[in-house]
Order: structure tokens, then C-alpha cells, then sequence
């Protein structure tokens, strides 16, 4: 993700209300950039049209890197492993090697799957290592630091993803991002700005000076234009290039990593990283008017949650509602609370605890679920609880899009959890380690960064992947693809994909206007609306107040909701002729890019 989005309500509550009643005294006499414009989405950036092949990434060098490989004849699958290496030379705060992911993919003949490279909580993990001995939460542990982080599946993902459908040489791939890491790339705005706001943190969490600490801080800044270089991470780049997923969980590179843990504190070992495996899973299925869309099932909670979500609108004439109007946004967010009350409580990694997945989703529960929802006041959230199942007791992300020329298509969204993860660089590797620790439930009840609560199911323990939000997804339309899409922001991520769905398939919008469209947010607890900025207008904001619902909205909420980056396909429907459109969110990512031919 960007910043992750506070989750919060701003203290005291009076004063957005105070904001609200304020803004609807003088909203008529304020600049109309902070108030939402009717379609506005129509005036979105043209996405990018291709006839053979698209990438929609979070950096313009890796959507280059992908487009290229394509361009020479590799697939979907190759073009994936190279842009994500770039990505972790590029685009650190997210893309990496010391994190890890899901994928969701469809073949040119219809077949699909997912892969989770998700990472792991190491061997020596306990339930309670983060509680005080008077059973608090010891706030920080498990988000800065050698102790929050989780064993890495980023390469035995790619790995594993290329040993089954790659076409290219493996070197190959990895050659541009070493080229990346080892001549250097000029900085942009964006990453100058992201880079310098770390400073502090670099400083404080290494125990040497990494790269992306700039040499003469704090007398000097990272400058727009300037270049930077990260020799350490180009020779690792280059073991995994030569030896593959050995060069990263065996030999000098896990040497590098063992030794950065022993020095402060940190719990990962040889062991855990040479037992490392990711995990191929069915995806996760559901119809929503006519389209049948393809997630991540656990211990990604995107897929279940998104399917909750699709199944309840489906009910509604979301159309008619008009697009970000008071009533759909009220709608949105009663079906929201709903099905993250049940993420809470019911979603775990399924390799340890049982997980109902049929039962969550299927239609009678969720309609049963939904039947309390009343058009005309808000559900508190403090009334609803979990369904009952019977059969049952990130932060900072990065995702890219890539369709080929055969038709076959890969989502991937990957992670550190929060911006450069535990602000954690490998003495001799390079490479950021992830905070991913974070999103297991350290205590039930306890929030975590994103602000979602969790239960027994996402408790720590040994080998256990933590719950995760990431939503890779991907639609068809009577057997065709049609979408390929995914977007960081944490507790943001499911509900930012819903809402794209819903702009294309409701609303009836281009890749490019779904993409750029404002977007709400809300998650059972805190008991609040998100509202980026650009999304209201003053009857909006009456309509909800009036239905009880307690708004956070611009300025108060400062960040973006999301930053989709997807791909749409366009069909003639009199030759049949596909042209590809590939839409990256540069309103809210700046450096994303679509690159196709």
C-alpha cells in the first residue's frame, strides 16, 4: 500500500462531527477539488490500449521489464517473475524478496489456480511472544525489528510459479533487476519523498548504514533525479539468478539472513528458511450477474470476503443506486461490516485450523446474514456479531497485472506488510525483511496497524501463515477473461476490489474510470465510514449522517483508498477482434504504469 490508512477515528469524535457540520455551512463557497463532482470518473486518465499483451504495475521500469519480456516471446508466468524481482529493486517499500504473496492465475485454455507464497511464522514462534507478562501487547514489537518478522516466500513463489509454466531461461528473467540494482535508477519524485521519510527509522532499526539510508543523512535528503545504487542486493539478485531457490534459502544468502536474526534478536533460522514451500490451493469462486469471479482463498480472507460482499449486493439494483451516492455508500458499508465481522472470527490459515469455505459462502447464509440491512438507518457495529457457521467453531502491498498474447493471465499481489516492512535491511544482502508477525491476532480483540481485529483461528504458531487481505482476482464473461485485478491497502484491499467490480459491471465503466473513481471504506470495527477526497458531496454526506452513520472523511482520513492496477478486456462485438486496456492508478500511486503492445 501507500501510508496505511489509519483505521481509527480521529480523537475526540466531536471534532469531525464539528468538521461535518462546519463543511456543510461552507461547502457551497469551497474549492469543488473537495467535493464530488457527479462522473467525475469520466474525466479519469485513457487507460492503455494494447491488441496483444498488457502489465499494469506499481513502477513504469517494472511494467517496462514485463512488457519486454513479453514482446520476445516469454509468457504470462515469465513476464511475472521478472517484473516482481524489478519491483524489488524499484519499488522497495513494497516489492521485495524478504516478503511474499499470492497469485491468482487463468490459462488461454480456461484453467485455473492459485498460488500462495504467503510467508510463515518462524519455528521458534509462541502465541504470546508479544505479550508483557501481565498479558499486554507490547506495542512495536511485532512491526519494527528482527523480532516481527516472518520467514520470506517471495522467491520460492517465483520459483515455483516458473518451474511449472515458465518458458524462458530463469536468468534470464532476473537479469533485468540485477541490471537495476547494480547500474543504478534515477529517483522520482514519489520515491525520493518515500525513501526520505524512512530516514529516521533506517537509521534506527540497522545496525549499518543500508542504501536507501542516504550516506550524508540527516544533513541531506534523497533529491528527485538522483540516482541510487544497491550493489548488495544486485549479488543477491544474482545467487538466486545461478542457483535458483537455493540461492536465497541455502548458502550465503540464508547465511546472511541467519546472521542478521542471531545479531538482533530475531527468531528465523536455516531451517526454516530451507523448509520453506509455497502452496498451490484452489481459488476461491463466485457468480455476480453473469460473471463469475476468480480470488485468493485462506489464508487470504480476499476471496471469501469478496464473494460475501458480491453475493449481498446482487440483491440490490446497485445501478439505480447511483454511483457513490449517500444510499450506495450506506449499502456498501452494512454489507462490509457484515462479512469483516465474519473475517474476524472464522478465517485462518486452513493448514492449521478448519475453515468452513463453502459454508461462508453460500448463498442462504449470506442472505440470512444480510437480512437486518435497512436502506434507511445504519446497523451499529457493535450489534452485529460473527455469523454462526456451524461447521466451524497488508500494509505495504504491491500488486501487478499481466494478460499475454496466448490470452493467459496472472494477478499477483505481494508484500513487506507495512512500508518497508520491519525497516529491517540484511547486513551484506540488501534486501528489506517484512512485519508480517503483525497480522497474526497477537492477542484476540487486539487491532492490528490496519485496524482489524482478530480471533483464536489467526493466533500465532510455528510454520503458520498469518491472515492476509490481499485479493488477487480475476473475472470471465461466458468462459472469457475479462478482468485481471488486484490493489494494495491493507484493510482496504477487499473493499477497493469490490467497489472496481462494481464500477465495471454496474456502473458500466472503462478499466480506466473504475481504476480512478473515489472509493469508501468500512470494516465492522471502528464503527466509522472512510472517505477519501473526491468523494463526497453534501447531500451525500447529509444522507449518511441522517442514517447514523459516523463519517471519517477528508481531512481528517488523508489517505488513498487502494491503488488498483488493472487490466480490461475489450471485445468487438461484431469481429470478435480483443484489444487489451490496462489502467495503473497514477492518481494515487504517481510512478504506476501500464505497458503493453
Amino acid at each position: 500500500m501507500t501510508a496505511a490508512p489509519r483505521t481509527t477515528p480521529p480523537k475526540p469524535a466531536a471534532l469531525a462531527i464539528l468538521y461535518m457540520s462546519a463543511l456543510m455551512l461552507i461547502g457551497p463557497f469551497l474549492h469543488l477539488q473537495y467535493l464530488h463532482v457527479s462522473h467525475h470518473w469520466r474525466l479519469a486518465p485513457k487507460g492503455v490500449y494494447g491488441d496483444e499483451a498488457m502489465v499494469v504495475s506499481a513502477h513504469f521500469l517494472a511494467s517496462e521489464v514485463g512488457r519486454n519480456v513479453l514482446r520476445d516471446g516469454g509468457n504470462a508466468f515469465d513476464a511475472a517473475v521478472a517484473v516482481n524481482f524489478a519491483l524489488a529493486v524499484v519499488y522497495q517499500q513494497a516489492g521485495n524478496i524478504g516478503g511474499g504473496g499470492f497469485m491468482v492465475y487463468r490459462m488461454a485454455d480456461g484453467a485455473t489456480g492459485t498460488l500462495d507464497f504467503r510467508e510463515r511464522a518462524p519455528f521458534k514462534a509462541s502465541r504470546d511472544m508479544y505479550l508483557d507478562e501481565d498479558g499486554e501487547v507490547i506495542k512495536g514489537m511485532s512491526l519494527k525489528g528482527h523480532f516481527a518478522v516472518g520467514v520470506p516466500g517471495s522467491v520460492a513463489g517465483m520459483a515455483a510459479l516458473h518451474a511449472r509454466f515458465g518458458s524462458r531461461p530463469w536468468d534470464g528473467l532476473i537479469r533485468p533487476s540485477i541490471n537495476l540494482a547494480q547500474g543504478g535508477f534515477t529517483l522520482t519524485d514519489k520515491a525520493a519523498r518515500s525513501f526520505n521519510r524512512f530516514q529516521d527509522d533506517f537509521a534506527a532499526v540497522n545496525r549499518f548504514r543500508p542504501a536507501a539510508l542516504k550516506p550524508d543523512w540527516p544533513q541531506a535528503e534523497w533529491q528527485t533525479g538522483e540516482r541510487i545504487k544497491f550493489p548488495a542486493l544486485a549479488r543477491t539478485l544474482q545467487r538466486i539468478a545461478m542457483q535458483g531457490r537455493d540461492g536465497f534459502y541455502k548458502g550465503e544468502t540464508a547465511d546472511l539472513i541467519v546472521e542478521e536474526m542471531m545479531a538482533g534478536g530475531g527468531l528465523i533460522s536455516l531451517q526454516d528458511l530451507a523448509a520453506y514451500e509455497p502452496v498451490w490451493r484452489d481459488p476461491i469462486r463466485t457468480q455476480y450477474r453473469g460473471h463469475e469471479i476468480i480470488s485468493m482463498p485462506p489464508p487470504s480472507s480476499g476471496g471469501i470476503v469478496l464473494a460475501q460482499l458480491l453475493q449481498g449486493a446482487e440483491a440490490y439494483d446497485i445501478a439505480a443506486l447511483g454511483h457513490n451516492s449517500a444510499a450506495h455508500i450506506h449499502l456498501m458499508t452494512e454489507l462490509e461490516r457484515r462479512s469483516y465481522a465474519d473475517r474476524a472470527t472464522h478465517l485462518g490459515d486452513t493448514d492449521f485450523v478448519e475453515v468452513d469455505i463453502q459454508a461462508l459462502t453460500d448463498k442462504a447464509y449470506i442472505a440470512a446474514r444480510n437480512e437486518t440491512i435497512s436502506m434507511r438507518a445504519k446497523t451499529d457495529s457493535t450489534s452485529i456479531k460473527p455469523g454462526l457457521v456451524t461447521a466451524i467453531e497488508s500494509a505495504e502491498t504491491t500488486h501487478f497485472s499481466i494478460v499475454d498474447a496466448a490470452g493467459n493471465a496472472v494477478a499477483i499481489t505481494t508484500t513487506l506488510n507495512g512500508m518497508y516492512g520491519a525497516k529491517l535491511v540484511v547486513r551484506g544482502g540488501g534486501f528489506f525483511l517484512n512485519n508480517e508477525m503483525d497480522d497474526f491476532a497477537i492477542k484476540p480483540g487486539y487491532a492490528n496497524q490496519f485496524g482489524l481485529l482478530g480471533d483464536d483461528k489467526n493466533a500465532i504458531a510455528p510454520g503458520k501463515r498469518m491472515l492476509s487481505s490481499m485479493t488477487p482476482t480475476i473475472v470471465t464473461k461466458d468462459d472469457k477473461l475479462k478482468l485481471v485485478v488486484g490493489t494494495p491497502g491493507g484493510a482496504t484491499i477487499i473493499t477497493s476490489v469490490f467497489q472496481m467490480l462494481m464500477n465495471i459491471i454496474d456502473f458500466d465503466m472503462t478499466a480506466a474510470e473504475a481504476v480512478h473513481a473515489r472509493k469508501s471504506h468500512s470494516q465492522w470495527q471502528p464503527d466509522v465510514v472512510m472517505l477519501e477526497k473526491g468523494t463526497m458531496s453534501l447531500p451525500n454526506m447529509r444522507g449518511l449522517r441522517a442514517r447514523g452513520h459516523q463519517l471519517y472523511p477528508w481531512p481528517h482520513f488523508k489517505w488513498s483508498l487502494g491503488r488498483v492496477e488493472a487490466i480490461l478486456v475489450h471485445e468487438d462485438a461484431q469481429t470478435g477482434k480483443r484489444s487489451l486496456e490496462g489502467a495503473a492508478d497514477a492518481s494515487r500511486g504517481f510512478d504506476d504504469a501500464a505497458r503493453g503492445y
